[in-house]
């Protein structure tokens, strides 16, 4: 079936599309680039509006909702928290659920949370009648396939993406039509202790690895320092621009991946629009949802896998908070846990959490004897592998809590490491020389 050639006459105004939204409604918000910030606006103008229930990832730019005039007519439960719904949670205005991102799309497909709705943005439709989720899929997906009413951005710089990520035009209830820019995201300048992790990291990385990197500095400084490996693979949840000019190198190639051979496995983009370019129409770049991208069964597929994910700190048994500052959500769970024990299990692969030995310049150990009250454990002792600091790279692998410790301790700042090798002694009763 071809597309109606004269589809944007169909669109109507924000406001307007808005209009199907009621009281006690569950919604699904499309996240990262994609956040539909113009639907976002309208909604939160109506004033007749209550208990109305959104649901999302991180979202970019403005989110008006989470202004604290908005309580008791629109409740946040952040299945990733982005900073704008940091304070919003810690306020009780709004809620976090801590969920492996592999486990997100079920809930929505199972109706274990029935939606309502789900408000996304897309890309235009082609001859066939068919839109794309562009660069967020993850949730997505299984959100616009689930919800009974589909409300939509339909944006002419929306990147097309290939993989599992069409709408049919026809599956739209109500829709606006845009033509503005996603939101970019640009990477700050690094930092001296963001190139010695990086460059730390990029001794790890060997010829043939597949690599799972976020968005940051940190994975920044590592993908800066790849130029002279070979045939490098991404299967990853999210990548950023720095992935792009190691494609352009040749040096990643996907061509010794068992998963997905020749292509870039994702589940979202966030960066600038070079990045964006990058992916439309780009058939070797492949946007599936979390449950798939993040599977371990398919992670592990790929030999000498390269997980690279972050930690706020970690405690000398080596159990690795990285969704909250004690009692504060600060994140989420995301996909750190998938791909850690992804690469665990892959022939060859590397589980790696990189943090900075400091925090609060240089005031707080990130390494600590134990984590603060309330603070999460997203990976746990049992399941992690590398820790990398600016000060080296240990394995706790297979390590009793004596090695751990004195492992632990080794790539710890030296101004707390006489700390923690007394808090640790008085812990577990033994000596570490």
């Amino acid at each position: 079936m071809r597309a109606d050639t004269d589809w944007k006459a169909k669109s109507v105004s924000p406001e307007d599309a808005v209009t199907h939204i009621k009281s006690g409604m569950k919604i699904f918000i499309h996240g990262a680039a994609a956040t539909p910030t113009p639907l976002l606006t309208a909604l939160c103008r109506r004033q007749d509006l209550a208990d109305v229930r959104l649901y999302h990832l991180h979202l970019s730019g403005d989110i008006p909702f989470a202004d604290s005039s908005q309580e008791g007519r629109f409740f946040s439960t952040s299945l990733f928290t982005s900073p704008a719904l940091r304070k919003p949670i810690e306020e009780g205005r709004a809620d976090f659920m801590p969920i492996f991102l592999a486990d997100i799309p079920r809930l929505f497909t199972s109706r274990a949370i029935p939606l309502d709705a789900a408000i996304i943005q897309l890309s235009a439709p082609d001859r066939h009648g068919i839109c794309t989720l562009g660069t967020s899929v993850d949730a997505t997906k299984a959100a616009a396939d689930s919800a009974p009413l589909l409300i939509a951005e339909i944006n002419d710089q929306m990147p097309r993406t290939h993989g599992n990520t069409a709408v049919r035009f026809d599956r739209i209830n109500t829709f606006i039509h845009t033509n503005r820019p996603l939101i970019e995201h640009h990477a700050s300048p690094e930092t001296n202790v963001e190139a010695h992790i990086g460059e730390i990291i990029a001794g790890l990385v060997e010829d043939g690895s597949t690599l799972q990197t976020g968005i940051g500095n940190i994975p920044d400084a590592v993908l800066s320092r790849l130029s002279d490996k070979h045939d490098l693979g991404v299967h990853t949840e999210m990548f950023s621009d720095r992935v792009v000019d190691l494609v352009e190198m040749g040096v990643i190639t996907n061509r010794l991946k068992k998963f997905q051979t020749n292509r870039i496995t994702t589940g979202f983009v966030n960066g600038s629009k070079r990045l964006f370019d990058f992916v439309d129409d780009n058939p070797t770049v492949e946007f599936h949802p979390s449950d798939r991208v993040n599977d371990t069964s398919l992670i592990r597929q790929n030999d000498k896998m390269i997980a690279i994910n972050s930690a706020l700190e970690i405690d000398l048994t080596g159990q690795v908070c990285a969704d909250s500052l004690g009692h504060r959500i600060y994140s989420g769970i995301g996909g750190q846990m998938d791909f850690i024990r992804g690469a665990a299990l892959s022939n060859g692969g590397k589980p790696i959490i990189a943090l900075p030995a400091t925090a609060a310049k240089g005031t707080i150990s990130r390494i600590v004897p134990e984590l603060k009250p309330g603070a999460g454990v997203v990976t746990t002792r049992g399941h992690v592998h590398w820790v990398v600091t600016e000060f080296g790279a240990v394995n706790l692998h297979g390590k009793t809590l004596r090695e751990r410790g004195e492992a632990l301790i080794s790539i710890a700042h030296p101004d707390f490491r006489m700390e923690l090798r007394k808090a640790f002694a008085k812990i577990r009763h033994f000596v570490i020389s």
